[in-house]
């Protein structure tokens, strides 16, 4: 997360380009809309040859005549429907929240605060939180949480080489660690013979994922590697020096596991092939980004994601334009650190001249910290929509196939590092560095008096202190 401004590695320089205009490639445009927009055969039968915009109406009510909706009906119905209306209140604590995810059958949610608290929430039964977690050995902050697949344990994450593992189906709400639960240490920097065995802050860890079969946990450090740790051998089994500068995220690009994303402060997006690591390079690298990569999130299906940079832009990959190695540098055109300047105004719309992404989202702030964007949810949405936290204090949510910004939700009172949609319902939750974690729906009632109003609002949260930021 390092904050100043890095200059890729590489050979010859080139000069930046002005990028005023949003553009997408044809194939992942087409691909969003048949997944997002009602099927050729359901708009024939109820509209014939009517070129007029569907109504959800009209689609829901010739269900009868059509048998069924498809998947892509569906999501175009849901995305009449965001959750644009609120905020009500979830939760407030006296620290910066700086992570939150629904579990992906969306029945838990978990939060997880700088002040050693972890939150998961029974989103089915109220909000009522099921497990109330305080973090061992925390350095800072908790730097990334992952649920397993079965929902059993979670793991989180901090600036040291140890991650930890709960129990969260366990019986009682209070976690204290290895008081009234125990909270597993999984020890990435165990038997590399440049670490000592008491060095407890080696490295930090900024990012882990469960594998989809919960055998593995891949994780993303400030010493500019990747390793993956085998929990049924107890022990890291790939370590692999990924990059030039602090790996900010990892995750699996999709369910089978073998192939990861990364990206790094030195502003490139990796892809690496465990099937066929050779001298521990990649399977390939994606340039375009101009600083550091803050999140990245795939789409699921192995080919595409999309990365949050602290150029301000998010950005869309089809990993076969990747490159096999960076034969290119970027001038310094601007020096500037991230965690405590504001983004240089001449830079804002300048492309990477060989930049190999599909399409660029601007309008969001990445500043003072690893701010993270994701697809919206396939089942609700057809992924059409891409959505962010942001250091103006607003989730965006972006249309994928016109680059628009559709909503703009504008409530707390400072930085919102994360933000999760519910998979099946119209609920996205906001979690902000004002301490608050809220929920936006599609509808709800105003008089409710978990509604929040401009009073409510704070800066910053209860007893809070100024410090370094991550």
């Amino acid at each position: 997360m390092r904050g100043r401004r890095r200059s890729c590695r590489g050979g010859s320089s080139s000069q930046l380009v002005p990028d005023d205009s949003f553009s997408i490639d044809e194939e992942i445009s087409h691909l969003t809309k048949l997944s997002s927009e009602p099927s050729h055969s359901t708009g024939q039968f109820i509209q014939g040859n009517r070129k007029k915009p569907l109504s959800s109406f009209k689609l829901l009510a010739g269900r009868e005549g059509t048998g069924r909706l498809s998947l892509a009906d569906r999501a175009y119905v849901m995305g009449q429907h965001l959750p644009l209306k609120g905020p009500w209140f979830l939760d407030s604590m006296d620290s910066e929240a700086y992570v939150s995810r629904f579990s992906d059958d969306g029945s838990l949610f978990v939060a997880g605060f700088r002040g050693s608290h972890i939150r998961i929430y029974d989103v089915e039964k109220g909000w009522k939180v099921q497990k109330d977690i305080i973090a061992r050995s925390l350095r800072w902050t908790i730097t990334d949480t992952s649920l397993s697949p079965d929902q059993r344990y979670l793991a989180y994450a901090s600036l040291t080489p140890i991650v930890h593992v709960v129990n969260v189906q366990s019986g009682g709400t209070e976690s204290y660690a290895n008081v009234t639960d125990v909270h597993e240490g999984l020890d990435f920097s165990h038997g590399f013979s440049d670490y000592s065995d008491d060095d407890d802050y080696s490295f930090g860890i900024f990012s882990i994922k469960f594998s989809m079969d919960g055998r593995e946990i891949v994780a993303g450090t400030n010493n500019e590697s990747i390793y993956v740790y085998d929990l049924l051998a107890n022990k890291v089994s790939l370590r692999l020096v990924a990059h030039t500068a602090d790996v900010n995220v990892v995750t699996f690009a999709d369910e089978t596991g073998n192939i990861i994303f990364s990206g790094s402060d030195d502003s490139l997006c990796k892809v690496w092939d465990r099937r066929c690591l050779t001298r521990e390079k990649p399977a390939g690298v994606l340039a375009g980004h101009l600083d550091g990569i803050t999140f990245i999130d795939s789409r699921g299906d192995g080919r595409y994601f999309i990365s949050n940079g602290k150029d301000q832009a998010i950005k869309l990959w089809d990993i076969r334009k990747m490159s096999s190695s960076v034969k290119f540098s970027i001038p310094r055109a601007y020096d500037w650190d991230y965690r405590w300047m504001v983004y240089p105004s001449e830079a804002r719309h300048m492309k990477h001249p060989h930049d190999q992404s599909l399409a660029t989202f601007r309008g969001h702030s990445v500043l003072r910290t690893l701010i993270r964007c994701y697809f919206s949810p396939a089942q609700s949405t057809g992924q059409r929509y891409i959505y962010t936290g942001s250091s103006d204090k607003c989730v965006y949510i972006y249309d994928i196939v016109s680059g628009e910004i559709v909503a703009k939700l504008g409530w707390h009172g400072s930085i919102i590092r994360d933000c999760s949609w519910h998979p099946h319902q119209p609920t996205l939750v906001s979690s902000s560095w004002d301490g608050y974690v809220v929920r936006w729906e599609a509808s709800g009632d105003d008089a409710d008096p978990s509604s929040l109003k401009a009073k409510n609002q704070r800066r910053h949260p209860e007893r809070y202190r100024l410090s370094f930021e991550l």
